[in-house]
């Protein structure tokens, strides 16, 4: 109990920092991962084929070699200024992106073609026809797996307390190397953890329920 009252102020800070992390990155792979789960289902085969390289690519590389990538590569060749934070928040968002647009294309597969074909043929673009009609439906399907997967993106978030971000991994080792027992900061740590995931899942559950009663 010392280690937490003792540093209630540094463990408040990492526990805000998760929070901003994990909602920033979020925000990041919302956006982009509906616009590559359109890409996937477009009838545009440039956009088809970027749509699959980028979902395969990122699925398929570690969370830890994209931060490398965001902390090493990316400030030498682009952007030499940019704040670890907004790094953190890109490495977590674009590989976040790929997980969230195959839920978002499962979702759309859900929606009869025929609704698409019908908007197509009054004049609708394909655009519109996302944005009005298939969306808004595939939103029911698509709710329970974002569930998960930003949960999953909770706890990714701890590799950026690796590389200084601070956040709840990060209080972690500086309390450790402050030579508090590590058995205690990582039980605290795992409660702080269970928080957020707790209240991600009740916030998707009162959502999904939400969407039943509207239907």
């Amino acid at each position: 109990m010392n280690v937490l009252l003792d540093n209630l102020s540094l463990f408040r800070e990492g526990f805000i920092g998760t929070l901003k992390l994990t909602g920033a990155s979020a925000l990041v792979a919302i956006v982009l991962g509906v616009i590559v789960a359109g890409f996937r289902v477009s009838p545009v085969p440039p956009l088809r084929i970027f749509g699959t390289l980028w979902v395969t690519l990122l699925r398929n590389t570690p969370l830890t070699l994209l931060f490398l990538v965001a902390f090493f590569v990316v400030p030498k060749v682009l952007f030499p200024d940019l704040d670890s934070f907004l790094l953190a928040v890109a490495a977590c968002g674009f590989y976040t992106s790929a997980f969230v647009a195959e839920a978002v294309r499962s979702g759309i597969n859900t929606v009869p073609l025929g609704q698409a074909e019908a908007a197509r043929s009054i004049g609708m673009t394909f655009t519109q026809t996302m944005r009005l009609i298939v969306l808004p439906q595939a939103t029911r399907t698509v709710v329970p797996p974002l569930s998960s997967i930003f949960i999953a993106l909770t706890k990714n978030t701890a590799i950026a307390g690796a590389f200084n971000n601070v956040d709840l991994f990060n209080v972690s080792k500086t309390l450790s190397n402050d030579g508090y027992d590590i058995t205690m900061i990582f039980i605290w740590i795992t409660l702080a953890y269970l928080i957020v995931t707790y209240a991600i899942n009740g916030l998707f559950r009162l959502l999904e329920h939400r969407l039943e009663v509207a239907r």
